[in-house]
């Protein structure tokens, strides 16, 4: 008998023994699990593009502008292990619950800032509590569904929201900055979160599989503290520069932290992030394929809603309907990936082959110039980024998770919304930076301070970071193609057991 790879990274002679049986409402399970994803993704850039209309409003200057979308990442980012672990150890019922009305409480918060500072911390409170709801979420996904062919389809839905949402938040978040005002980009979240709140209080049920564990106090400090530098310093590079010592330094801290957080992991009694869940080469694969993804995305939804603003005129509404063909792109893709490309040629075909796409996407969107329309030089070029992505986002999240211990499977998500943020923020220092030093090299002979100068000027700053961000999505290309194990994996029924409702 051939044969499979089951999800610990073992080899077996059959397949996996079947599942426990599911329970009968598990596609309810996943919608409430989907509502609550899409309000964490869709905050990531639905605030953002109201942001303009909130610095109006509340006086804020330029250089304290970034803090609002910043507090969100440093925040989310250092303490989503311990946001995971806290679902393994108390519940992730209770986890999830926590979560949304914590998210929920403080959205209604900034939407009701009086100043700066007020919206600063209610947007360090949103990713604190996003920190706790995003792993639970994602960790109730993996233990509800066993079965491998549901289990594609839920990784699917959940794995296209993760990939697509935060193009999707440009719609909605232009359409209530144009129709009503800023705030309700907020406010909107209170509204979804009842939907999520009612449903989990229904139709989950209350299950610790790691009730006999302990909270790993010196690791939870070690990785929050090193995860915090890191994003921290990563931001410092958009507004300072790489030579400032509040990026490098910081970097290097937390670089020495991390070391010292896996160093601690193989002695601890009780570990946060057990290293067993990181040396799966299957696991490992998806966890950079995840985080290049995350950076290399930034070029798409940043500097294509720059483009698109400011050199082809849209308004910001327009703006969130000028992505809906990549998201739907995103989608169809992210069904075939998972459903019928992984359970027959595996993710050593799959993924790099999401990748190659997404790769020639990007580098194809490097066309636009000053007589580019959105028809000519952006509509196919993003439907074709959005069949790589979903290629590649939903079958490295599913594969990332698959196979764990049920007790670790609230620590292996957060593993995974990790690599997704700290990508997010690499991919906001990088590509920044880059596509900021590209105007000085303009080619002489243009008058920069020319209004023509000044158009193809802010393009080369575009292109640049389209072209780098096609380089990560190579490299990820490349990376995938050499990690990947050769097969079909196979879940073992036994790893991650149902969730007992």
């Amino acid at each position: 008998m051939p044969q499979k790879t089951v999800g610990d990274g073992t080899r077996t002679g059959a397949l996996a023994t079947a599942p426990a049986e599911a329970p009968s409402h598990r596609w309810w399970i996943l919608a409430v699990i989907a509502v609550a994803q899409l309000m964490v993704v869709l905050d990531a850039t639905i605030v953002n593009i109201a942001l303009p209309s909130a610095q109006a409003d509340l006086g804020f200057s330029d250089g304290n502008r970034q803090w609002i979308v910043t507090a969100y990442a440093l925040a989310f980012a250092s303490l989503l292990l311990l946001g995971g672990r806290i679902a393994d150890l108390f519940g992730r019922k209770p986890a999830f619950l926590v979560g949304i009305v914590g998210f929920a409480a403080a959205s209604a918060l900034g939407g009701a800032a009086n100043g700066f500072t007020m919206l600063v911390v209610a947007r360090a409170l949103q990713g604190a509590f996003g920190a706790l709801l995003a792993p639970a979420a994602l960790s109730l996904l993996n233990t509800t569904f066993t079965d491998a062919r549901e289990r594609a389809r839920a990784f699917s839905v959940y794995g296209a929201i993760a990939g697509a949402g935060g193009a999707v938040g440009l719609l909605p978040g232009g359409v209530l900055t144009d129709a009503l005002d800023w705030r309700w980009t907020l406010y909107v979240n209170v509204v979804i979160a009842v939907v999520a709140f009612v449903g989990g209080w229904v139709l989950l049920g209350s299950h610790r599989d790691a009730a006999d564990a302990k909270l790993d106090v010196p690791g939870t400090v070690l990785v929050a503290a090193g995860l915090f530098s890191v994003v921290y310093g990563f931001s410092n590079a958009e507004t300072h520069d790489w030579g400032s010592p509040l990026t490098w330094g910081f970097l290097i801290a937390g670089g020495l932290l991390l070391a010292a957080f896996a160093w601690w992991q193989t002695r601890a009694a009780h570990p946060l992030l057990p290293l067993r869940i990181l040396l799966d080469r299957d696991r490992g694969a998806s966890f950079i394929a995840v985080l290049l993804t995350g950076a290399g995305m930034f070029g798409v939804f940043l500097f294509l809603t720059y483009y698109l603003q400011l050199n082809l005129g849209f308004s910001p509404t327009k703006t969130g309907v000028a992505f809906l063909p990549m998201v739907g792109a995103l989608m169809v893709a992210a069904q075939v990936g998972t459903t019928v490309l992984m359970p027959r040629i595996g993710p050593k075909a799959v993924i790099p082959l999401g990748f190659a796409i997404a790769t020639a996407g990007m580098a194809w969107l490097t066309g636009i110039d000053l007589g580019s329309s959105y028809p000519s030089a952006v509509l196919l070029q993003v439907i074709v980024i959005g069949v790589g992505l979903g290629l590649v986002m939903p079958p490295a999240m599913q594969l990332a998770t698959g196979g764990v211990a049920a007790e670790d499977a609230g620590v292996a998500s957060a593993t995974v919304n990790a690599m997704q943020q700290g990508g997010g923020s690499i991919g906001t220092a990088l590509l920044n930076t880059l596509a900021a030093s590209a105007p000085t090299d303009y080619p002489a002979g243009h008058n920069p301070a020319s209004r023509q100068g000044q158009a193809q000027a802010t393009i080369e700053s575009y292109t640049t970071a389209f072209w780098w961000s096609a380089v990560l999505f190579g490299a990820g290309t490349v990376i995938a193609f050499l990690l990947y194990r050769r097969g079909v994996p196979q879940q073992n029924a036994d790893a991650a057991p149902v969730v007992h409702m």
